[in-house]
């Protein structure tokens, strides 16, 4: 598997916020039916989930995470999105509250985990909320997934081809989920494996691929990957 795009096809592309330019390297990102087909899934499983399941598990969940610890039930995060364009992404709080802590990536037994969040991280719960974050546009079920903003200064510095990653939109699962790279970054292989996985599925991108990725991921999330927590 390569680490750089190859025998790339190339369209010029505008960010509509920054006016930043990118180059769309792939023959399934110029096409505009497969694209709108990746668009509708994503509103028709954000909106049928959050309409028929949401609206009773999140206050349930909130019930929780409340009676478990103080602090918000939500936790808001500014990542980098599409053609680095920034949004606020959405979460379960997992961790104790502590609005002056600097970011700092979640460990293996971390000690900032609460109860419930170790559960609700465990299964995956707590990425939920972002189905809110793909209903209005700044995410997609499928793609790479968003780092906090200062993870991606750090990666683009070190890894040339990094902001290859930003071309599509950023998914609540990816292809490196979907293989069993969650949880913390801790050595330069976790990155690297995950950024040619990411690389190779903005590369092979389909409407096909997509629904691969989320039954992989289902199957990933019900072997109880060891890297979630």
């Amino acid at each position: 598997m390569e680490t750089l795009l190859s025998n790339p096809s190339s369209i010029t592309e505008r960010s509509p916020r920054t006016g930043i330019v990118f180059r769309k390297y792939s023959d399934s990102l110029l096409d505009s039916s497969q694209v709108l087909a990746k668009r509708i899934m994503d509103i028709f499983i954000s909106s049928i989930f959050l309409i028929f399941v949401g609206v009773w598990l999140f206050p349930l969940i909130g019930i929780l995470i409340k009676l478990d610890s103080k602090g918000p039930v939500f936790y808001r995060q500014l990542r980098d999105g599409q053609y680095n364009d920034k949004f606020l992404c959405l979460k379960f709080r997992t961790m104790t509250y502590d609005p002056g802590a600097n970011f700092e990536q979640a460990r293996k037994d971390d000690p900032r985990v609460t109860k419930i969040g170790a559960f609700l991280r465990r299964t995956s719960i707590d990425e939920l909320p972002q189905l809110i974050n793909v209903l209005i546009g700044d995410m997609s079920i499928v793609g790479p997934r968003p780092h906090a903003v200062e993870m991606n200064r750090d990666f683009g510095r070190r890894y040339g081809n990094y902001n290859f990653r930003h071309l599509v939109k950023p998914g609540i699962t990816g292809l490196a989920q979907a293989k069993g790279f969650r949880g913390e970054i801790r050595v330069d292989y976790d990155m690297e494996s995950r950024l040619k996985l990411d690389l190779f599925y903005i590369e092979k991108w389909s409407f096909g691929f997509d629904i691969l990725i989320i039954f992989m991921t289902i199957k990933d999330i019900l072997f109880k990957n060891e890297n979630a927590y």
